[in-house]
């Protein structure tokens, strides 16, 4: 039986699911255990967006199993020498999100997922503007990564 809390969390989750599913950058996207998923569409390896809650704060991530995949993200990040702070922080900007650099970790979870995650600052109570804040850090996520690596693999590779 759902709790009150988990009710409002994928409350929350279905509202921002409709938002992102409107943008159509995303293969299949999924609610389940209290987190939304959206399959990297046309990365050259399985990769997700994520947007969970995690120790009562709320983050947004690009996960993959794929060793190769996130190792590409990372040579490319240090070949054009732009910090992914800053090209996430541009997108934001370009969605009506004010300015201010987020922070992104890169590391190997504890579920062996190649992981870059960001908090977001999600006002107080699960409204609209909460849906359409962590939308935002996810098409953000989205438009970021989407150039780097093999994040969209040439149609032309056998």
């Amino acid at each position: 039986m759902m709790d009150a809390t988990e009710s409002r969390v994928d409350a929350l989750l279905e509202a921002i699911k409709s938002k992102v599913e409107a943008a159509g950058v995303f293969g299949p996207v999924e609610v389940s255990d209290g987190m939304l998923r959206c399959a990297a569409s046309g990365a050259g390896a399985e990769a997700w967006y994520r947007v969970e809650r995690d120790d009562g704060r709320w983050h947004v991530a690009l996960v993959t199993p794929d060793r190769w995949l996130s190792e590409s993200i990372e040579a490319d990040l240090m070949h054009f020498g732009d910090p992914i702070e800053e090209l996430v922080e541009e997108e934001l900007v370009e969605l009506g999100q004010p300015a201010g650099r987020p922070v992104v970790r890169h590391y190997r979870s504890e579920d062996l997922l190649y992981t870059f995650r960001t908090p977001i600052p999600m006002p107080a109570g699960d409204t609209d503007d909460a849906a359409s804040l962590a939308a935002n850090y996810l098409l953000a996520y989205e438009a970021a990564f989407r150039e780097l690596g093999d994040m969209t693999a040439d149609d032309d590779e056998s």
